[in-house]
């Protein structure tokens, strides 16, 4: 018995075959096609229970097609499929109302899991209102890790979910948070973002949630918040991490009950913002040192979303390149070509800047050299220069050790210690071990540069001042005081 009948658009015969194929295998009826004009007409007809179309086809796109498809026959799911693919065709096909986008090539498991979920749970998709066209792209790259960015995007968009952006420095999360907001339902209202590290520790709460006139020393007239600049719209809390107890504590009450006070205030305000927030360290290792709240960290942690380093997403490089190259164009500087080796070594090197670290070195190029070809020869200078080297020649600067060196040194530590162990592994207790062979030095690096104050040296840390009693004591360290 057939499990359903699928309706297949794409002007590929070999991509047509090898689904038809696979769906048949898997206990489905499959007709195929083509054209547009062939799936509009079996559509209908009321034939199918599903459909599965690509999206550039010989004599009409399929994003045009797809209105009138969900006009006549709303509870059609239909599964888009592009090797165009970009985040707006991610984004085009959730406005479009399609069930799922699958961007080409794809893994015809997951094709076979996606059919099934949307025949065993038809759900009519909720299609925001239609967001800005245009040219720009706010997000590039085509790698299975931005596929992912994509099309978790495209299924936030119509909703109000919290959203908790995590990535190293340089990767791009304000951009996320503003394609989230920009291609959203609240677009028309305000995107306000503040920068947690950016604003002194004491004014954080003003900042925030706003003050009243005369709540502390130099407050001579009332002030508007954050929230109240964002009301209706989305408020983009970047670096969360460094947020201080006070606020984390009032940022919670906003999060459960809708409402805050403002600094001196004493009536409740009611809000309504759509919460997105982004930081570059693991608050998990926060919680656990005393300073981030863990119930705060599930309230914003309601939808996770990695960024990758652009080291695991080296195949963007050549579109990001073309695509700052553009942006430096409009701007009046020349537009240049890479060569094959240069962009081999770009491919090669670690990137600790990521993304911004390549859009500085694009406009550097555009603007330094007169040649129209950039060469392996100055991509070589130009990575010399920079403050981290290529995975073949890791540069050692002298002073401070910056933190992708010192991640560099680790891995090649961890590297030969596998090695040594050959066809089996280390002893169970690794992560422990390594920990306690990194916050021994850190830790009494810290204590003599305050000169033993620990006060000092938990703040210089970060950490809270019982979390460094209690390590000085685990990590059994000797601490001195000595007079300055």
């Amino acid at each position: 018995m057939s499990r359903g009948n699928i309706l297949l658009a794409d002007d590929d015969a070999a991509i047509r075959t090898v689904l038809n194929q696979a769906l048949s295998r898997a206990g489905y009826e499959v007709r195929s096609t083509s054209n547009a004009a062939t799936l509009w007409r079996w559509v209908s007809q009321g034939d199918g229970d599903l459909v599965i179309t690509d999206v550039v086809m010989p004599d009409e796109n399929a994003f045009d097609l797809l209105p009138r498809i969900k006009k006549l026959r709303p509870e059609l799911p239909i599964i888009v499929m592009s090797a165009q693919n970009t985040f707006m065709t991610a984004i085009k096909a959730s406005e479009r109302g399609a069930y799922e986008y699958l961007p080409k090539p794809f893994d015809l498991k997951e094709l076979v899991s996606v059919v099934g979920r949307a025949l065993s749970r038809p759900r009519a998709p909720i299609v925001p209102e239609q967001a800005p066209d245009g040219e720009e792209i706010p997000l590039v790259g085509r790698s299975p890790a931005m596929q992912e960015i994509y099309r978790a995007l495209a299924r936030l968009m119509p909703t109000d979910l919290t959203v908790m952006i995590t990535g190293a420095s340089g990767t791009g999360k304000e951009l996320v948070a503003r394609a989230l907001h920009d291609y959203g339902k609240r677009r028309q209202r305000p995107f306000v973002a503040v920068n947690m590290a950016a604003i002194p520790r004491d004014l954080i709460e003003s900042e925030l949630f706003g003050h009243e006139k005369g709540a502390f020393t130099g407050a001579t007239a009332r002030s508007a918040g954050r929230f109240e600049q964002a009301e209706g719209g989305t408020l983009f809390l970047d670096e969360i991490g460094d947020m201080p107890m006070e606020a984390q504590t009032r940022l919670l009450r906003v999060l459960q009950q809708g409402e805050y006070t403002t600094v001196g205030g004493r009536l409740p305000i009611r809000t309504n913002v759509r919460i997105i927030a982004a930081t570059n360290k693991d608050l998990r290792i926060s919680i656990q040192q005393g300073l981030f709240r863990e119930d705060l960290f599930f309230r914003l942690n309601v939808v996770p979303l990695r960024l990758p380093p652009l080291r695991e997403r080296v195949e963007d490089i050549p579109d990001l390149i073309r695509h700052f190259f553009t942006i430096v164009e409009k701007e009046g500087l020349p537009r240049k070509q890479i060569d094959v080796e240069a962009m081999d070594q770009l491919k090669r090197y670690r990137w600790p800047g990521n993304v911004r670290e390549l859009e500085n070195l694009v406009r550097r190029l555009a603007a330094l050299y007169p040649q129209d070809t950039i060469t392996g020869a100055i991509i070589e200078a130009e990575l010399d220069t920079a403050p981290s080297a290529t995975v073949s020649q890791p540069a050692r600067p002298a002073g401070i050790i910056e933190a992708s060196n010192l991640s560099d040194a680790v891995e090649r530590h961890l590297a030969e210690y596998f090695s040594t162990y050959r066809d089996t592994l280390p002893p169970p207790g690794l992560y422990h071990r390594v920990l306690r062979e990194i916050e021994g030095p850190l830790i009494g690096a810290a204590l003599a540069a305050t000169r033993g104050n620990q006060i000092r040296a938990a703040e210089l840390l970060g950490v809270n001042r019982n979390t460094l009693r209690k390590k000085v004591k685990d990590l059994d360290l000797q601490v001195i005081r000595t007079a300055r």
